[in-house]
């Protein structure tokens, strides 16, 4: 596979930190479905919203980020209507919008609604999903079937926004998980990209995979490897400009 950059690793190294440093900035995200799980973690410091409510709001957010961003935001914007803008109220209610309408591209109302009963049961006996695992997550929560090959970018995506910590995009409001355990969001934007830098020679699409360009990145970011996910996105902001 031919690399974006026939530079030496040194040099790639430094651009992938150059790049990391500039997108790891909110000014970028403005239109991104992070917006909603942060806009109730904001809220937790008056006293307006509880870290279930992000939790939730991540969740959601995250299994709808697919397709276009503005689309992304849209109909995010219309599950949270939905939710009188009180996650956790609405979880823990129990009278959820079940029908077969499309909430966001192939996801229907029905699909929400079996997240949010899978959501209330585990509220029902748990305070945070923190300690879930992502093949908990992917199985308690999603209801999707087991799968140990599988690369799970949402869910990796959502956990690096509620555990990194640094203060500038993701939210730190886990405080008990380390970024040090976090796996880059995998999906074919991001395979092709890392790919053509040189950070994977693997084909498939998969954890192995994910595991691979992780660790690539620990390399660079030893404390904080998902940092690498905001390089990858900026070089296809710069890129996408030529």
């Amino acid at each position: 596979m031919r690399n974006y950059y026939e530079k030496p690793m040194e040099l790639l190294k430094d651009q992938l930190i150059g790049w990391a440093e500039k997108y790891n900035d909110p000014v970028y995200f403005q239109e991104d479905p992070i917006i909603f799980p942060r806009h109730f973690a904001e809220n937790m410091t008056g006293g307006g919203s509880v870290l279930a409510d992000v939790e939730i709001a991540a969740i959601i957010a995250a299994h709808l980020a697919w397709g276009r961003r503005s689309m992304i935001v849209r109909d995010c914007g219309r599950a949270f209507d939905e939710m009188d803008w009180r996650p956790y109220d609405y979880v823990m209610n129990g009278e959820y919008r079940d029908d077969d309408s499309s909430l966001h591209r192939t996801v229907k109302w029905s699909e929400f609604a079996g997240i949010c009963r899978r959501l209330k049961e585990i509220y029902s006996h748990m305070d945070s999903i923190e300690t879930l695992t992502v093949p908990q997550i992917r199985t308690m929560i999603y209801g999707r079937k087991e799968d140990p090959k599988a690369p799970d970018k949402k869910i990796n995506m959502m956990r690096r926004w509620m555990v990194r910590d640094d203060g500038r995009v993701d939210l730190g409001v886990w405080k008990h998980s380390d970024k040090r355990d976090l796996l880059i969001p995998l999906d074919v934007h991001v395979y092709d990209t890392a790919a053509g830098l040189g950070l994977t020679s693997r084909k498939q699409k998969d954890i192995t995979t994910v595991r691979e360009i992780t660790d690539a990145f620990r390399e660079i970011f030893p404390d904080d490897p998902c940092k690498g996910d905001f390089a990858l996105f900026g070089y296809g902001i710069d890129h996408s400009n030529k």
